[in-house]
């Protein structure tokens, strides 16, 4: 048995395949062989190199990774093998938990292991999951996952932990009117269904593409409004009477602009979304509007268990997702990059 991946041999060029011998799991470890992996927008910016920070800035993260590197952290798939010292048993299903931390420093040690200072994050700094196996360095980062598909539950490591973690910093807000959500992606898609289930209600929504709007509609949404519209936060305005919980999945300085501009007093945006830019605002509307702009980045490991559970629980119905065979990896990264893909796209192993 070899380990085959999709991997990254330079930055900002397609991915290749390479071939190794698979991990032997030492210790706790748990070597998990995948059955499906989620493609995210955040995987263009590590084949990318750089996060934008707006004004021709560039963050850089090329720092720490070895090439070839493999990308990958929406995983979900079969443990395979173990460590002597791993009490999970072959065979069974899991979905793997990414955001693995260093165990030692002060948000590791009350569990953010997402906020790391010194992270271990599958696909990101260590390898991760295009591939056919993955290396866990502990069976507490596996979730038994059934009888949610693969495909659904790899998803829910990345894409519905994020909207799932920012939507509960909203509970506050979200029962005095309904949530707005801006950008309709697969974390977006993932928001509109977990807020159906999370606060009972149909949020509003907000995307430039049309696609995009139309696949929101019919999953539920309120209404539906493009930002680029000079009229949009108006019509907003009118069908809302002011939102005060937006989440911002877009991440860029257009799409949290909008979301601010129609928050009511006492309005709070989480963002999630990284496409980047530079956001700018007077600072005496903070006080004036009272309202609270905050960021956060996927989710805790108990807030993954917390999701699946959801999930099993109000029998969400999953945003679109299409599967592809492994090599064909750069290729949803190209379609994700030109926004072609309407949900998610997964890998098959």
């Amino acid at each position: 048995m070899q380990l085959h991946r999709q991997s990254l041999t330079a930055y900002g060029a397609p991915l290749c395949e390479t071939i190794v011998d698979p991990p032997q799991p030492q210790g706790s470890e748990v070597v998990v062989r995948i059955e499906r992996c989620g493609v995210c927008h955040s995987d263009l910016h590590m084949q990318d190199g750089f996060f934008l920070l707006g004004d021709g800035k560039k963050l850089d993260v090329r720092a720490g990774r070895t090439l070839p590197f493999t990308l990958g952290h929406e995983i979900a798939g079969v443990i395979d093998s173990v460590g002597p010292d791993a009490a999970a048993k072959t065979g069974s299903k899991v979905a793997v938990y990414p955001w693995i931390g260093c165990g030692r420093c002060a948000a590791c040690k009350i569990g953010d292991e997402n906020i790391c200072s010194a992270p271990h994050h599958l696909g990101v700094t260590v390898d991760g999951g295009f591939a056919t196996h993955v290396l866990v360095p502990h069976e507490r980062y596996l979730i038994n996952h059934e009888p949610l598909s693969p495909g659904y539950a790899g998803a829910l490591m990345c894409s519905g932990l994020t909207a799932y973690a920012a939507l509960k910093r909203l509970a506050d807000q979200a029962t005095r009117a309904p949530i707005l959500l801006v950008g309709l992606g697969g974390v977006g898609l993932m928001g509109l269904a977990l807020t159906r289930a999370m606060y009972g209600v149909a949020p509003f929504v907000a995307d430039i593409d049309v696609k995009k709007r139309d696949a929101a509609l019919a999953a539920g949404a309120a209404e539906a409004f493009d930002p680029s519209d000079p009229d949009a936060r108006k019509a907003l305005l009118k069908a809302s009477g002011g939102i005060y919980a937006a989440c911002d999945f877009a991440g860029s300085d257009r799409s949290l602009h909008f979301a601010t501009g129609v928050l009511a007093k006492g309005g709070k945006v989480v963002v999630t979304g990284l496409i980047g830019g530079a956001y700018s605002t007077a600072v005496a509307m903070f006080p004036l509007k009272a309202m609270t702009i905050e960021g956060t980045t996927t989710g805790t490991l108990a807030e993954a268990r917390e999701l699946i559970d959801l999930a099993r629980d109000k029998q969400m119905t999953p945003p679109p997702i299409a599967e592809r065979p492994l090599n064909q990896a750069s290729a949803a990264l190209d379609d994700l990059r030109a926004g072609r893909i309407v949900g998610r796209v997964v890998l098959t192993a």
